[in-house]
């Protein structure tokens, strides 16, 4: 495996995967308002509110960390 790929899955995990669910829902809603296709607006809506409470999760982690 690449020294960087590696660098991002040992140290950078947990904001590597919230920013993947930003974009993903960010992608997802654009398709939904360009097709007006009530699915991926559900897709879309459903990985923001994953996104933002993984978001919450990980700053709580951070700032309570033992």
């Amino acid at each position: 495996m690449e020294k960087w790929r590696k660098n991002i899955l040992e140290h950078h995990l947990d904001t590597t995967l919230i920013l993947f669910e930003l974009v993903l829902s960010v992608i997802f809603l654009l398709v939904s308002y360009l097709t007006s296709n009530i699915y991926f607006r559900g897709v879309g809506i459903g990985l923001v509110i994953a996104w933002v409470t993984s978001t919450i999760a990980y700053l709580y982690k951070k700032k309570v960390k033992p």
